[in-house]
């Protein structure tokens, strides 16, 4: 043994073997060490348009000019267009290792898009962690077909993932925390309303 370790080229093989090695395993373990959080906003659909025949700045500068005005009281109460839940439910764990709480809220906004929002939102990190929306009633079993809405922002926090738009969302069941790279549901969220 002593007389490989003499030779420079073994050296070197053995050094990186052992950086590569540590990379993996920092690669695996710091998502455990680690608390990634976020706290966003609702998602509210933004409807302003520049009228046909106006520039943005004469735009501009007729909302300068109303900001300037005199404010008047109004009586009567202005009708607001609201998002509107259409399901709902609470993440439960995968296991005794991946665990989520929670809920997982399916919207539609005034302007027709939909957007899934997880509230008081906590998972256990985990490498690569995706949101799904898929029309599995139990994704410990099966995914089903699913959606995948994007990478987890944080594993702790509010959070609003935008549905693409065309896909139907009355045929989804539940919302699913995944891990791509090595396939593990991590927590999932059964939806009704």
């Amino acid at each position: 043994m002593k007389a490989l370790l003499k030779r420079p080229l073994i050296r070197v093989a053995i050094g990186v073997g052992v950086v590569v090695g540590l990379a993996a395993a920092w690669y695996l373990v710091s998502p455990l060490l680690i608390t990634n959080e976020v706290d966003e906003a609702f998602p509210m659909a933004a409807t302003a348009q520049v009228p046909d025949g106006m520039t943005l700045a004469e735009v501009e500068a007729e909302m300068v000019k109303a900001a300037d005005a005199p404010s008047v009281k109004a009586t009567d109460v202005m009708p607001t267009d609201t998002p509107t839940a259409l399901a709902t439910g609470s993440f439960m764990d995968a296991d005794n290792f991946h665990k989520g709480s929670g809920t997982a809220t399916l919207y539609v906004l005034a302007d027709g898009s939909n957007v899934v929002r997880l509230e008081d939102f906590e998972v256990t990190n985990g490498p690569d962690l995706h949101v799904l929306l898929s029309t599995s009633d139990d994704p410990a079993v099966d995914l089903g077909d699913y959606v995948d809405l994007g990478s987890l922002k944080g594993n702790v926090g509010n959070q609003n993932y935008d549905v693409p738009v065309g896909v139907d969302v009355s045929v989804y069941r539940s919302v699913i925390i995944y891990c791509d790279p090595f396939h593990v549901l991590f927590a999932s969220a059964e939806l009704s309303g």
